[in-house]
């Protein structure tokens, strides 16, 4: 039997109550059992509130975690990280590796530069969520030990075929996101589906897309409804006819999967990990980023013709299914920690000490 080499895992990430992709891929990895078969100890890292809380916290984080390190001399440290996140997290990434620790780096979202390439460089693993990714951390890091682990999610029962003409769009509302280009394509849309509605869920840039949609005259016709958790998701993705996001740079985009996951037929751009997610005419539809005639085309097109939303959304979440359900991602993070000699089994107090297990 092969002999442990480390007895916890110290992982740092988003605050559960953050709104962030961090906080709601750490939430799936706990609902699924990751947290209790693996001794896991969760350090708060980073959150949502203003610049002196978040320095406030992430000050708390680092003396909680370099407390970690000294309590549990045989640790490996999971630590998670986006573009927004890189500089708060950059500490305890130094002290994971001033104190020898195997670091496992897990990356979320596009956008990081070579800024991170001496962090990749030095870990002991790299999580990225799609190809894409691996390619982009081989071309900073080219010695880099990748390993690719989609978002895990639970694929719902079908819902019911009979839906409005609502247009999803989940995520941060800013112009790399395709935006502004969405905005014209619905009003291009409505001339041929006059009862169209763009339902915008998530944070950024709402007063200015709020008031471009003024401007074209389709104010009417969109709502942004700001951040919402995994019930208002499900909620909204049972009522949409179809879902969009023409991004000028992505990874693999959590919302992009959810909707799949629900049968929604998605119009999105093959830019980063997006096309391994989807197989163009069958389980979605492709668009160009910047290419507003064509994204109003393609979304007129699912709105007046059902049987093809249909057959694609039916596609999409057979693909969801087979490709992102959590029984077939989570063990390649089960092996990960295996190959990496921690023994499994929920954690245990060592020598009196209190643990701070996320639950």
């Amino acid at each position: 039997m092969k002999k442990a080499l480390h007895s916890r895992i110290v992982m740092l990430g988003a605050a559960p109550d953050t709104r962030s992709g961090i906080a709601a891929v750490v939430a799936a990895y706990r609902a699924h059992g990751l947290f209790s078969r693996w001794p896991i100890e969760y350090v708060a890292t980073s959150g949502d509130g203003n610049p002196l809380q978040k320095a406030r916290l992430s000050a708390t984080a680092l003396g909680d975690f370099c407390a970690a390190l000294i309590r549990h001399p045989r640790s490996l440290v999971h630590l998670h990280l986006s573009r927004r996140t890189f500089w708060r997290q950059a500490p305890f990434a130094a002290a994971a590796l001033a104190a020898r620790r195997p670091l496992v780096v897990q990356l979320h979202g596009a956008g990081l530069g070579n800024e991170a390439a001496p962090l990749l460089a030095r870990a002991a693993c790299v999580v990225v969520a799609c190809e894409a990714q691996r390619v982009w951390v081989r071309g900073v890091a080219k010695n880099a030990n990748v390993l690719t682990v989609p978002p895990p999610l639970t694929v719902p029962a079908a819902a019911s075929a009979e839906r409005p003409n609502v247009v999803l769009f989940l995520g941060r509302v800013a112009v790399e996101k395709g935006i502004y280009d969405l905005l014209d394509a619905i009003a291009g849309v409505r001339a041929a589906v006059p009862d169209v509605r763009l339902v915008c869920a998530g944070e950024g840039e709402r007063a200015a897309v709020a008031r471009y949609a003024e401007r074209l005259g389709i104010g009417d016709a969109v709502k942004f409804i700001g951040w919402v958790g995994p019930s208002g998701k499900r909620a909204l993705l049972e009522t949409a006819a179809a879902f969009a996001l023409p991004s000028y740079d992505e990874a693999l985009p959590a919302s992009l999967v959810e909707a799949m996951s629900a049968g929604v037929p998605p119009v999105v751009s093959p830019v980063g990990g997006i096309p391994e997610a989807v197989q163009e005419s069958v389980s979605g539809l492709f668009v160009a980023p910047g290419d507003r005639a064509n994204l109003e085309r393609r979304l007129k097109r699912l709105l007046l013709d059902r049987a093809l939303a249909a057959r694609l959304g039916s596609a999409a979440r057979e693909s969801a299914r087979l490709r992102f359900s959590p029984e077939r991602v989570l063990p390649r993070l089960d092996a990960l920690y295996a190959d990496a000699g921690v023994a499994p089994g929920a954690p245990q107090a060592e020598g009196g000490a209190h643990l701070r297990k996320a639950a």
